[in-house]
């Protein structure tokens, strides 16, 4: 499992006439992965969650989610599952199969907001337009 974690001022997500959108918070690019399993992603739901990434009075990264009032949107998206080290096209071997991978994003984002009420998600298997702000910028790589 692969995760992009980027701290934002917004972020939106449309697919046609459909859109998701959230404020200050984090944008969450999940890549999930052949072996993955509900225990990854209950451990990425929680190290997320509790993540630290927000200025304080005094400028450092120490407050979380909750504190600030934040939000997430969470966006699967299989290319993090792709590799460039041979040739100039991405393999994607690692790439968990579509129907696996619809029922473990479900359960990921099921898992976050048992950690924080306030996640949006993108729409799993579309085409996706994806806008931010990044804020910092702040852009922080988990895998497991």
């Amino acid at each position: 499992m692969k995760a992009v974690i980027q701290r934002v001022t917004r972020a939106a997500v449309r697919s046609g006439d459909l859109e998701a959108a959230i404020g200050p918070g984090l944008l969450v690019l999940v890549g999930l992965e052949v072996g993955d399993t509900e225990a990854d992603c209950a451990w990425a739901a929680a190290k997320i969650a509790s993540l630290r990434v927000f200025e304080d009075a005094d400028g450092k990264m120490n407050l979380g989610l909750e504190e600030v009032g934040g939000e997430i949107l969470a966006v699967s998206q299989f290319t993090l599952a792709g590799s460039i080290a041979k040739g100039r096209r991405p393999s994607f071997d690692r790439a968990m199969n579509p129907a696996e991978a619809r029922v473990l994003f479900r359960a990921f984002l099921d898992l976050m907001k048992a950690q924080t009420p306030r996640v949006k998600s993108g729409f799993f298997q579309e085409h996706m337009a994806v806008e931010l702000v990044n804020d910092g910028p702040v852009t922080l790589i988990l895998e497991r």
